[in-house]
């Protein structure tokens, strides 16, 4: 009998594939273990394997098409088995190429006895057929981290025309989280880009089509109702938008605003010049990650590349001092507006900037978790003079320099391993304990916030921490961090002493159940054995989901915490 291959989720976040290749066809015998296609998810491109043994009956979407979890994307039976049954159970409207193109008559005939009305209908179901004919493959924009909605596409690397391999990096994405590189898994050429440099667009949306040159791609933009996911989705989504509750809504109604372009940008329209539409300068990755290795400040550099863009030739050719004048003219461009008539004074009363893709997710995930969780705060006064101790006498033999966060960091996993209810997260109608301990660590970066996590730091080394803690923190900054580097966090730190802020309080990061807000080493006047003298005071305040975490859970934590700090070599034991 025949069985039905459904999407699987491969991950925790995923909501569908993307089919990257398939390394079988129709009529192939497979066996059980066998790979039957490679599928991108949202964190990683993984193998699908067959869990039967026989004849690949069916295969539905093609190379490049994004399918939702439990859709039917194949099936193995018997050779010549019937398998229509399986096809309208599923509720699937596609078909094999051989069924389809068997019933394309039966329709054109009923389609004269339809009256008017019915008619109209008929060419949504003709487009699908016509398409599968052509020979190109539409590439959408992918679900590059787990909160990315859409991303703005800095940079095409590519143009319309030009030849493409697998493997060839077609763009530069910024998401909420990073600027990546965007692949094409196809062969061929690059036959249109419907989205400007600069343009927000929507996960899933088309934003190039790669194919045979000569391919009638403009049949997949105006008929392949299947395929197409544009304007019409984007409409969709903002009527939905109106009627949805809470800040999602909101800002998907925002983001929707943006009409995605149909339409091939005008050759040169973005490639002129060495930057990018509002200041970007435009690089190829090996000479960004070269620069960055010699400490070049880009803006300095010529791009002699295509369209004035800085390839690796230019980095090595660099000399100080020889920044182009060009260069500075953008800055300076001449104004309409009257002179002030006291120097100093703005002509202009304000500025709108863009909101990026990491401000938005954050607004939205902060705004849910302060709307929807019950936040509650404490807050411990901690005696740092034996933790300034024993820094100095680690950092005398430690490889790595060893900060105060990190000995916060220890401390604070191993207080969890002591108090797991405050390692959790609430579910909604479960609340999961977590056996690992990841602590995310709040990094600042110039567009927002980045969380990077340090995993089972209750088994690392203070010097491992140090050198972990230093390594993530560089690629936030550099836009390096990838899905591995921030997702799974267990608890939070937010750390703002180093700014000189004595106490503060933090929004939690969902899915933890706290956040821990560190202020800064303070000295102050305390009393020690009937004495008053100086002392090292730090003050640290615990926000609490009371669906999870109660108060007297929460203050047994803090008190372990604190412990663990005024006596550090607990910490190291």
């Amino acid at each position: 009998m025949a069985e039905v291959i459904k999407m699987p989720k491969m991950s925790d976040t995923m909501t569908e594939g993307v089919i990257a290749s398939w390394l079988v066809k129709v009529g192939d015998k497979v066996s059980s273990g066998d790979v039957l296609a490679e599928v991108e998810t949202d964190k990683a491109t993984m193998e699908l394997e067959s869990y039967n043994d026989g004849v690949l009956l069916y295969i539905g979407p093609k190379k490049g098409e994004a399918v939702p979890i439990d859709a039917v994307i194949a099936i193995i039976g018997k050779e010549g088995e019937d398998i229509s049954g399986l096809l309208n159970e599923a509720g699937g409207s596609a078909q094999p190429a051989e069924t389809a193109k068997a019933e394309a008559p039966k329709e054109e005939k009923k389609e004269e006895a339809k009256p008017a009305a019915a008619k109209a209908e008929a060419p949504a179901a003709k487009t699908s057929v016509d398409t599968s004919n052509i020979k190109a493959s539409v590439i959408r924009m992918p679900k590059m981290s787990d909160t990315m909605t859409e991303g703005v596409l800095v940079s095409w690397l590519k143009k319309v025309g030009d030849k493409v391999k697998s493997g060839d990096v077609l763009a530069e994405v910024e998401t909420d989280k990073a600027t990546m590189e965007l692949e094409s898994y196809e062969d061929g050429t690059l036959l249109y880009t419907g989205v400007n440099a600069g343009d927000s667009v929507a996960i899933d949306a088309i934003i190039a089509i790669i194919g045979e040159e000569g391919a009638d791609y403009k049949a997949l933009l105006e008929g392949g109702a299947s395929d197409n996911k544009g304007t019409a989705d984007k409409q969709e989504r903002q009527e939905n938008a109106q009627t949805d509750e809470g800040i999602e809504a909101g800002v998907d109604a925002v983001t929707s605003d943006k009409v995605e372009s149909t339409t091939v940008p005008a050759q040169g329209s973005e490639t002129e010049g060495t930057t990018a539409e509002g200041g970007r300068i435009k690089a190829s990755p090996l000479a960004k990650k070269m620069a960055q290795e010699k400490g070049i400040n880009l803006a300095q550099v010529k791009g002699t590349g295509e369209g004035g863009r800085i390839v690796q030739r230019d980095i090595e050719n660099f000399k100080p001092g020889a920044a182009p004048a060009q260069q500075a003219a953008p800055a300076a461009k001449p104004t309409a507006a009257p002179v002030a008539t006291t120097p100093g004074i703005p002509a202009d009363s304000y500025e709108d900037v863009n909101v990026s893709q990491m401000r938005k997710v954050i607004a939205r995930r902060l705004s849910e978790s302060k709307f929807s969780a019950p936040h509650f705060y404490l807050t411990m006064e901690i005696d740092m003079d034996k933790a300034m101790e024993a820094r100095a006498s680690i950092n005398e033999v430690s490889p790595v320099k060893v900060s105060f966060n990190d000995l916060v960091i220890k401390a604070a996993a191993a207080a969890l391993r002591q108090h797991p209810a405050v390692n959790s997260s609430w579910l909604g109608d479960k609340i999961r304990y977590n056996k690992q301990i990841n602590i995310g660590v709040a990094v600042a970066v110039e567009e927002g916030l980045l969380v990077p996590v340090v995993r089972n730091a209750d088994y690392k080394s203070l010097s491992t921490i140090a050198a972990e803690v230093k390594d993530l923190g560089g690629k936030a900054k550099n836009k390096k961090l990838q899905p591995s580097d921030w997702e799974g966090n267990t608890f939070t730190i937010s750390n703002l002493g180093m700014f000189g802020i004595e106490e503060f309080t933090a929004i939690i990061n969902s899915p933890d159940a706290c956040i821990m807000a560190v202020g800064a080493i303070k000295q102050t006047p305390v009393v020690k054995n009937g004495n008053i003298q100086i002392g090292n005071v730090m003050k640290v305040t615990l926000s609490c989901d009371h669906r999870v975490v109660d108060g007297a859970v929460g203050s047994a934590f803090l008190q372990t915490f604190k412990n663990l700090l005024e006596n550090p070599v607990r910490i190291l034991v």
